[in-house]
């Protein structure tokens, strides 16, 4: 069944409450330094934060929508159903662990398959991003201060084109996708290694022109999807597929550099 613009809308303004609760558990974690870590199963951190911001997280949204179901980084998958929240409170704990602020919430709304709703929320550092399918993307320091933003019109990878690598171990054992990076890296202009949330925001406000990741999952992602993609850009796995649940890389970028970079790492 089609999403109404009021349904789509009434949802964003779910989500950055949601956000917003969330920002309030973790800022007060963060700011006190009051957490401890733990490892998970595959040896990334979590801590107290992190579980307690997704119970926030989630007792908002179920307020809302109390049929929807939930999958969430720390507390896993929650009911079936067409309407799916997808929950990473805190994408970058490492960051959040260490001190620095590069750190983000991200919620994003899956409709049968399809996503079309995203909030990346990154509070410490004073910015956030949010879109909803066919309402363009915004960029500001909170939901209440946001500009509409477009992915830049930058033709070809030359002196002034800049992209932004993040999570790049699992490529650097395919030696044919290495050597397509290595010959990428020679072409541009400039090259940085923003991570996480914030070469996807960069992306959408026209400051960069690509994104090339692995090492990922679908809830570091899902929100920038939606924000990438109505933005302008285009987002997939960097063989061109689509986005799914079982995303594990990514390649997003404006429509030029996306192609030419497509072709780059599958030729």
């Amino acid at each position: 069944m089609p999403l109404s613009s009021e349904f789509l809308g009434r949802a964003l303004g779910v989500a950055h409450a949601a956000s917003d609760s969330a920002e309030r558990v973790i800022h007060a974690r963060y700011q006190a330094r009051d957490f401890s870590v733990d490892a998970k199963a595959d040896a990334t951190p979590v801590t107290e934060a992190d579980r307690e911001a997704e119970t926030a997280i989630k007792d908002v949204l179920r307020a809302a929508f109390p049929t929807h179901a939930f999958l969430g980084e720390e507390h896993g998958r929650e009911g079936d159903g067409e309407f799916l929240w997808l929950i990473d409170p805190i994408d970058g704990t490492k960051a959040f662990v260490r001190g620095y602020p590069m750190f983000s919430t991200q919620i994003a709304l899956m409709h049968e398959g399809e996503l079309v709703l995203g909030v990346s929320a990154a509070g410490e550092f004073g910015e956030r991003a949010w879109a909803v399918r066919g309402g363009g993307a915004f960029v500001g320091r909170n939901a209440h201060e946001g500009k509409s933003v477009r992915v830049s019109g930058e033709v070809e990878f030359g002196p002034r084109a800049a992209v932004s690598t993040g999570n790049l171990k699992s490529m650097a054992a395919q030696p044919r996708r290495w050597e397509a990076l290595g010959g990428l890296v020679k072409r541009v202009g400039r090259i940085r290694g923003y991570g996480d949330f914030l070469h996807y925001h960069l992306l959408a406000r026209g400051s960069i022109d690509l994104v090339i990741e692995s090492d990922l999952n679908i809830l570091d992602i899902a929100a920038l999807v939606v924000i990438v993609r109505e933005a302008g850009g285009v987002f997939t796995t960097l063989d061109g597929g689509p986005v799914g649940l079982e995303i594990s890389d990514a390649l997003a970028g404006n429509t030029s550099l996306h192609a030419e970079a497509l072709a780059l790492f599958n030729s």
